[in-house]
């Protein structure tokens, strides 16, 4: 298994150049946040994931991926609400 400062520095690198930061709490579970570019506050947050689940290099491209395509969906519903409020 690798270290958790290289699998933070692994879940970090996957969305580049976007800022993330990733920690691990006191029970083993990651935090990522993924904050945006221009107003510099969190876009997405996802917490309680056991680093045990993350145990293979497949294990973290997934769940990079299925973040990428959380972060995807919670823009596109902020384009919504923004397009809405505009009408």
């Amino acid at each position: 298994m690798i270290s958790t400062l290289e699998l933070c520095h692994i879940v970090e690198s996957g969305f580049l150049p976007a800022k993330c930061k990733c920690t691990i709490d006191a029970n083993d579970q990651i935090i990522v946040q993924i904050f945006d570019r221009e107003r510099g506050h969190a876009d997405l947050l996802a917490a309680g994931i056991p680093v045990s689940s993350l145990n293979s290099s497949r294990a973290i491209a997934n769940l990079i991926a299925t973040l990428k395509e959380d972060l995807k969906l919670h823009a596109a519903g902020r384009r919504a609400t923004a397009h809405q409020e505009r009408a």
